[in-house]
């Protein structure tokens, strides 16, 4: 692409990513020195567009970067009133005390939000103070310097031919140069994935590790409205078949969120996440709290799992890594996004001191200091274990030992020391051969929907004529390898229905990849058992356009 001409622009710190990492780093550059130049890029349609999330949020992030956030009109409105546990069977549920459980999975003080709405008014915050703000602008490429170090991105590609070529209509973008990079992508962005493998960084560390999650927004039957209610559950439908569980969060207007994780480690290629997901709200404690209401949003998205000792190093130089780019989800407490604001204050912090000190584009080794002996590190190291003891040994003594262990860590020890995670989520996958199929109830459209129904609920949409964003390494695999060995797990895994085998009279099964459905979710990148799917940005303001998730 050298014979691209682009223009360039100049800046202190260019920040890809409106998540809350990307967005608590622009405002506490800001209020660190407000002449520094900070860009933000983000590739929604408009800032909070791609952002999924639970939530529960923990304010602890919020709190150290705008103490005032009350004040300020931060949508923090739905305190947590009322923290429930169950364990499911098919027909009935078990509620699980709150008494055993470590303080750490406690929500009092915790708010229910949309996460999408707090990243837009952190958005308003980030602009008073002078951030730039480009929604739209994908960031399909790094820009590296002489040395080695990234020195910006590319943004703005726009018009590319259906083979990827630069065409006579082609906007071939610009390149957004900064002293500093942060890639705050959420999990298995593009850029960061990049960055990984170039500077070896997953080097001595374990194999980061992902769950699915799949969540609708309901309007519910107000007498069944208990506002502030958090429920979790585990067990039925997924049994032994997968690692996982729900959540129903209540929050205002008579609106619940409806959530399902699939930890995507799971060994049955027949298993369909997605329709795991629709079963689940059939359960008859989930059917009576839906019946009478109506379904108004839906989307999917993959968390990182793997937690502490999955944590990549974080700094190459010119470029850090911020929140879920490295994974720091703390899994019991289904949490992240207060590390991801952490993450980006502190990556604030270190790229402020050195730029002070007359430094550019090294490494900034303070920010990885302070992620894993902080308060980031203090949260995920006592919850370490609670992810490999569940792939190990399964849910119920998991919870068992898991407990016992984060109570130990709470006191400052552990017996079991840091387990390891193992193989990868792809490398998990086995045989077809040495499974049943799975077999799902047809959805009734009423509780339960199909794929592509729900997918219009996520409001996506991509330009058509633009090149797949959703590459594969050996176009034959699909059908040679992934078909015949894994009866095509694809066509299961992915919650927007974007991959099919199509079969015509007399010919050989055919490989589609419906990518104008794609959510943005990452697992086919994450999951495919040949690792032969690879996940890219499409062009700006593509994808789903999320109102309140």
């Amino acid at each position: 692409m050298a014979e691209i001409e682009r223009e360039a622009m100049e800046y202190d710190v260019v920040i890809v990513g409106a998540g809350p990492a990307g967005l608590s780093a622009a405002i506490r550059l800001k209020q660190l020195d407000a002449d520094l130049s900070v860009v933000v890029l983000e590739k929604g349609s408009e800032v909070g567009a791609h952002i999924l999330s639970g939530a529960v949020l923990d304010p602890v992030g919020l709190n150290a970067l705008i103490p005032d956030w009350k004040e300020k009109g931060a949508p923090l409105n739905v305190p947590v009133r009322e923290d429930n546990f169950y364990m499911l069977g098919e027909a009935g549920e078990i509620r699980v005390p709150n008494w055993p459980m470590p303080p750490l999975m406690n929500n009092h003080g915790n708010y229910i939000v949309s996460m999408g709405n707090v990243c837009r008014w952190m958005a308003e915050q980030a602009e008073e103070l002078g951030v730039e703000i480009f929604p739209g602008m994908s960031c399909s490429e790094l820009v590296y310097g002489d040395k080695g170090e990234v020195k910006g991105v590319v943004a703005g590609v726009f018009g590319l031919e259906p083979d990827g070529s630069y065409g006579p209509n082609t906007e071939p973008g610009m390149e957004l140069h900064g002293k500093y990079v942060f890639l705050s992508e959420g999990v298995r962005g593009s850029l960061s994935k990049e960055v990984i493998a170039k500077y070896d960084l997953q080097k001595g560390k374990e194999p980061q590790k992902y769950g699915l999650g799949m969540k609708e927004i309901w309007e519910i039957d107000p007498d069944k409205h208990r506002e502030g209610t958090v429920t979790h559950t585990m067990g039925w439908p997924l049994g032994k078949n997968a690692g996982g569980g729900s959540f129903i969060y209540h929050l205002e207007n008579n609106q619940v969120y409806v959530g399902f994780v699939v930890h995507l480690n799971y060994k049955n290629p027949h298993l369909f996440p997605y329709m795991e997901f629709q079963r689940f709200k059939h359960h008859p404690m989930v059917a009576d709290l839906l019946k009478g209401g109506k379904r108004v949003a839906y989307g999917a998205r993959a968390i990182s799992e793997g937690g502490w000792q999955s944590m990549p190093k974080m700094v190459a130089p010119g470029v850090a890594l911020l929140g879920c780019s490295v994974g720091m989800v703390n899994v019991p407490r289904i949490k992240g996004n207060h590390n991801a604001m952490l993450s980006g204050m502190a990556a604030a912090e270190a790229a402020h001191a050195a730029l002070k000190a007359g430094r550019a584009s090294d490494e900034l080794t303070a920010y990885e200091d302070e992620v894993r002996d902080g308060p980031i590190g203090k949260d995920l190291k006592k919850v370490r274990n609670v992810k490999p003891f569940w792939s190990k040994w399964g849910l119920i003594p998991s919870l068992v030992v898991g407990g016992f262990d984060m109570w130990t860590n709470t006191l400052g020890f552990s017996l079991f020391g840091t387990q390891s995670h193992g193989k990868t989520d792809a490398a998990s996958t086995e045989a077809a051969s040495k499974h049943q199929p799975i077999d799902y109830p047809k959805p009734d459209g009423t509780l339960s929907f199909d794929r592509l129904t729900n997918v219009a609920f996520s409001f996506t949409n991509h330009e058509e004529s633009q090149p797949a964003h959703l590459r594969l390494t050996d176009p034959e695999i699909p059908v040679k390898v992934n078909l015949e060995k894994y009866a095509g797990p694809s066509a299961r895994y992915c919650p927007a229905g974007v991959y099919e085998f199509v079969r015509e009279d007399g010919k050989d099964p055919r490989f589609v990849i419906n990518f104008q459905n794609c959510v943005h979710c990452k697992t086919c990148d994450i999951k495919d058992p040949s690792q032969n799917i690879t996940w890219v940005t499409p062009q700006g303001g593509d994808g789903p356009n999320y109102p309140n998730m």
